[in-house]
């Protein structure tokens, strides 16, 4: 095949190119075992001078940089440096670069800014660990991956039911090549493999760690159970959102609505709280804001629940039935579940200046611009903001001034058309 004439982040081209090879001949080409071949077509033939690799040098990775280092040594690697890696994780890196004689390994960080400003104390993974892997692994990858019309992964059929019909050769839905050499290897041919080549294990597999990523977020599985059983071990989370599956199962590109919608102090941050989920356990719930009705219902074991909570109040809600529980919650969200539907305002007030709440009352549904300096007025903290002309419109500080008043808030706001020395002070 002729040499490509393709230029760094000429993805659209490498699209095209790969759609007349045919993607269903393409992945017919090859053995099912025959990840070296795979590869080597892959960055010869497919995309020469336009690949690169991602790895996490982690529990299995040996085996892929090994076929590398055959085909070519000098094929740019990139790592992502989370700054929360195991410490053997980190050595592994050096042990692999020099044993394999890679001659391209790239350390990948994430932005220091976005890290003080979304994990300023390091702790996002306890309470977001989608948004932690946003700031530490996709947002960096982003601007490398864009650089080039392909990249390899090490990502197999047996690791997860999403990954189950994962072919060699894809078509991303950012427009990308991806490679998968070792789709269709079982854990026991990357074992194999290893074996047969000598080639140095990490560290920590052998104390149980069967697939290896950020320190926080893995834990050593039991014999016989799933080697990705370890990762994000309790939560429904599977991968880290570098991955875009060639079907859409395993995740698709976020936009940035998508990826932070609280507006809070300023800034739009990322939100520890997830959506309520009918039928979850009192006793398990954590960091969701519970219906009003859900924990009047069951107000015992969520009041004995030891994780932080928040409370859901609906239009229709008295929040006077939950007066004497209020602190038992970090957030209160007030729904607005339609523009004209004003009753959370006065919910808002009534936490404030009789309940004395002062945890945060975010303001969630329909949250326009118009609305918003009427929310901050009864006592809005947080708002979760989807509409992008109102998110514009925050981060530009274009809201509506508002300097007349005919139902004023507190003594500092003197209603329209009369004399505040009249005011009765109650």
């Amino acid at each position: 095949m002729a040499q490509s004439s393709l230029a760094p982040a000429a993805a659209p081209a490498a699209h095209e190119k790969l759609k007349a090879l045919g993607i269903l001949a393409l992945n017919g080409m090859f053995d099912e075992m025959d990840a070296v071949s795979v590869l080597r077509y892959a960055i010869t033939e497919v995309l020469p001078g336009d690949m690169a690799i991602v790895s996490s040098f982690g529990a299995d990775s040996a085996v892929l940089l090994h076929m590398v280092a055959q085909v070519d040594p000098s094929l740019p690697v990139y790592f992502l440096e989370t700054g929360k890696h195991f410490p053997e994780t980190l050595n592994y890196v050096e042990t692999l670069k020099t044993q394999l004689g890679l001659l391209n390994v790239h350390a990948i960080h994430p932005n220091a800014d976005d890290v003080k400003r979304f994990d300023p104390n390091g702790d996002l993974w306890e309470t977001d660990p989608d948004s932690c892997c946003h700031i530490r692994k996709t947002e960096p990858l982003e601007p490398i991956t864009e650089q080039y019309g392909g990249w390899v992964t090490g990502r197999k059929r047996y690791q997860t039911a999403e990954r189950g019909v994962l072919p060699h050769f894809e078509l991303t839905s950012d427009d990308r090549i991806k490679v998968n050499p070792l789709a269709y290897f079982s854990d026991a041919d990357v074992i194999e493999y290893r074996q047969a080549h000598n080639l140095p294990e990490h560290p920590l597999y052998a104390k149980g760690y069967k697939s290896i990523g950020c320190a926080p977020c893995t834990s050593a599985v039991a014999d016989g159970e799933d080697p990705r059983a370890g990762r994000w071990r309790g939560l429904n989370k599977k991968e880290c959102g570098i991955h875009y599956d060639f079907n859409g199962a395993i995740a698709s590109p976020m936009s940035a609505a998508t990826r932070h919608t609280l507006w809070k102090d300023g800034a739009f941050i990322a939100d520890p709280f997830k959506d309520w989920a009918e039928g979850t356990n009192p006793s398990e719930a954590r960091y969701v804001h519970v219906p009003m009705a859900e924990f009047l219902a069951n107000r015992d074991a969520y009041l004995a629940n030891p994780h932080p909570l928040g409370l859901k109040v609906l239009p229709g809600d008295a929040i006077e039935e939950v007066a004497g529980d209020l602190t038992r919650f970090a957030s209160v969200a007030i729904s607005f579940p339609a523009f004209t539907d004003g009753r959370g305002y006065s919910t808002a007030r009534l936490l404030v200046e009789r309940l004395n709440y002062a945890g945060e009352i975010r303001a969630v549904g329909d949250v326009l611009q118009d609305q918003i300096p009427h929310m901050w007025r009864c006592g809005f903290n947080a708002l979760v903001v989807t509409h992008e002309p109102t998110r514009e419109a925050l981060k530009e500080k274009r809201l509506p001034e508002m300097a007349l008043f005919y139902q004023p808030v507190g003594l500092s706001e003197v209603p329209m058309g009369t004399r505040p020395f009249l005011r009765r002070v109650s």
